[in-house]
């Protein structure tokens, strides 16, 4: 049985990893008490992954929110990364720049997690960014310049150091 914690989503590039960000976050919330929440592909997804399995004593599990190939139900090449523990396939087949569209689980990700981390990415990231703004989702971006993550909304609050990103996350859960 799958315990009942808070979901942590956290969202970035599917191709680079960017390990520096992506791993001291994913070994941090695996000490939380928290599920990690991906779209579980490679990328950010993976590195975040990768980190929180590979911590012991933890008591959340990670989640992956998987596309469809170009049919529904077939699985994507690729996914689940081998670190996603509950793949959650799905028959959403749109990404990147139709991350909005309602057939892409984007909206899965976003209204799943109690709080989302922003990691740096393209169109797809983009896309939950602003899908979390108008579900009204609490989310920081841990990036470094805003431009990390294209037309990043105004209203999303950005912290470029870890700590930062730990006391949003930790105020957000205290709310939850």
């Amino acid at each position: 049985m799958i315990q009942r914690l808070p979901i942590v989503g956290v969202m970035g590039s599917g191709v680079d990893p960017w390990a520096d960000r992506a791993e001291p976050l994913g070994r941090w919330l695996a000490g939380q008490g928290v599920h990690l929440l991906t779209g579980g592909g490679s990328g950010v997804m993976a590195a975040v992954s990768r980190a929180f399995v590979g911590v012991a004593g933890r008591h959340g599990l990670s989640i992956g929110i998987l596309p469809s190939a170009d049919h529904p139900g077939a699985p994507r090449e690729g996914y689940p990364d081998a670190s996603i523990e509950v793949p959650i396939r799905t028959h959403l087949p749109r990404t990147g720049d139709q991350g909005e569209d309602p057939m892409s689980r984007n909206h899965i990700n976003i209204l799943s997690a109690t709080v989302i981390v922003a990691l740096p990415g393209g169109p797809g990231t983009a896309s939950e960014v602003w899908l979390a703004v108008g579900y009204g989702r609490p989310i920081v971006g841990y990036l470094c310049d805003r431009a990390e993550i294209p037309d990043l909304p105004d209203e999303v609050p950005v912290s470029g150091t870890l700590a930062g990103v730990q006391a949003f996350v930790a105020s957000a859960l205290r709310i939850a």
